[in-house]
């Protein structure tokens, strides 16, 4: 199913005499992940067959940076998700295998609608057949052996290195959350928040050539809907990156982009034309004045355990089972079956956060689930005193929806409507982004930075 690693080395010379004896070490890989038969596709719960071919190769990437002892493994997926159990998994493998801890690994899914579907218990919401779900442990299992080889092969590939960062903008984003009088509805929203940068990260060979492009961007893959396998903008872009910059492994990392859509959306072509902007946002970016990075990585990871609003009653999950609302029903009925086998429903989930500190210069956080643009702002605050803030969702387990106060308090599909197609029972307590940015100044301070107490507040 999965083709053969190719990696490319990244070198790293660092010329400064105060950086003679501790300098960064890179190094990168591919593997090709398209599944080799027709799987079902992630994304749109409407879809009613598997894919039917292949238009663009998905990729799982690594960029591993070492820095003294510190070692951070960047793990980029064409894929709607990485599920939590396969984190854990490949997580587990990893440590045994390569020593390396679990606050070392940053996994981060483009979100794309047109890749496998890989999560579980999505075969009982999507009405698959029972053939189509068998895939996906299949599947499932053969890429958590495929991102460990991933891992192993950038590791091994460790060179010297030297890395800058800047930031470009691309507006093609937009909000989605459209408030009318019968509540909020999926629709473009010019005055809706949104977060247009696009973060970019270098990383230079000891002949100063450029040999990794790592960057980001707040906005759902849902370009496209067609039944071939594909990246949309995310993968289109990094196609036009690698073509732009010959010799060049670029990786997408997906932003805080629960509640923006790409604008205009429907075709492959606009797929191709926001990936041609997104990688024209990059190539400014490549050109602006740079600011290096000195060899210096630390790491942080914590898990916060989400509170969720108790189950509906019985009586309430009974009529739901007879709605005429496929999904209503499918989801009604998956509860009602677990408590006929008096199996646990959990009221609570862990939401992965993570920090990645680049010296005094940049750090990345990054946080699970599909998390809304309203974290990115929120975020930014809590790090007001360092000079550039990367903001990552979808990273490390993309379990649902991500909403903020402002979003859970106005409703609409990403404050809970969506939980209907899953099996959280959702959706979650106004406790929801307290919980969070807890979490993320707890990865904060284990990285080194320090806040004031009255940041609670504020938030």
């Amino acid at each position: 199913m999965f083709r053969s690693l190719i990696f490319v080395s990244l070198l790293l010379l660092v010329t400064s005499p105060i950086f003679a004896e501790e300098q960064w070490q890179a190094g990168v890989a591919r593997v090709s992940i398209t599944p080799g038969a027709p799987m079902w596709m992630a994304g749109y719960a409407s879809r009613k067959k598997p894919a039917e071919g292949t238009l663009a190769e998905l990729y799982a990437k690594a960029l591993v940076l070492e820095a003294g002892e510190n070692r951070v493994v960047f793990v980029t997926t064409d894929l709607i998700g990485i599920p939590r159990t396969l984190a854990v998994n490949v997580s587990r493998r990893v440590k045994e295998k390569y020593k390396l801890p679990r606050k070392s690994l940053l996994f981060n899914a483009s979100h794309t609608h047109c890749g496998p579907e890989l999560r579980p218990e999505r075969d009982y919401f999507y009405g698959m057949a029972e053939a189509q779900a068998e895939q996906i442990g299949v599947y499932t299992e053969k890429l958590e052996t495929a991102l460990v080889e991933l891992i192993g092969a950038a590791l091994d590939d460790l060179q010297p290195a030297t890395l800058s960062y800047a930031k470009s903008t691309a507006d093609f984003a937009k909000n989605r959350r459209f408030p009318t009088d019968k509540g909020f509805v999926n629709r473009q929203y010019d005055e809706g928040p949104t977060d247009h940068d696009v973060p970019v990260l270098q990383v230079f060979s000891a002949a100063g050539e450029r040999r990794a492009i790592l960057f980001g961007y707040a906005c759902h893959n849902t370009s496209t809907g067609i039944m071939e396998f594909n990246g949309d903008y995310a993968g289109f872009a990094q196609s036009d990156i690698e073509k732009d910059f010959p010799g060049v492994t670029a990786l997408f990392v997906e932003g805080t982009g629960g509640d923006q859509n790409p604008y205009p959306r429907g075709k492959i072509e606009l797929a191709r034309q926001h990936g041609r902007e997104l990688a024209d946002a990059v190539k400014r970016a490549v050109h602006e004045p740079q600011q290096p990075l000195p060899p210096a990585i630390d790491s942080a990871f914590t898990e916060v355990e989400l509170e969720f609003e108790p189950l509906p009653p019985r009586a309430v999950l009974e009529a739901d089972a007879e709605s005429k609302n496929v999904y209503r029903q499918r989801k009604a009925r998956y509860l009602l079956e677990k408590l006929d086998r008096n199996e646990p429903i959990s009221l609570t989930y862990p939401c992965p956060i993570q920090a990645i500190r680049f010296g005094e210069t940049l750090v990345m956080v990054a946080i699970g689930g599909e998390v809304v643009v309203d974290y990115s702002r929120l975020v930014k605050s809590t790090f007001r005193s360092v000079p550039f803030v990367w903001v990552a969702g979808y990273s490390n387990d993309v379990f649902g929806y991500l909403p903020s106060a402002r979003v859970l308090a106005e409703g609409g599909y990403e404050a809970g409507g969506a939980m209907l197609y899953g099996p959280l029972p959702g959706p979650f307590t106004g406790s929801v982004q307290d919980r969070v940015m807890a979490g993320v100044r707890r990865v904060g301070t284990d990285v080194g930075f320090s806040f004031p107490k009255s940041l609670e507040k504020q938030q």
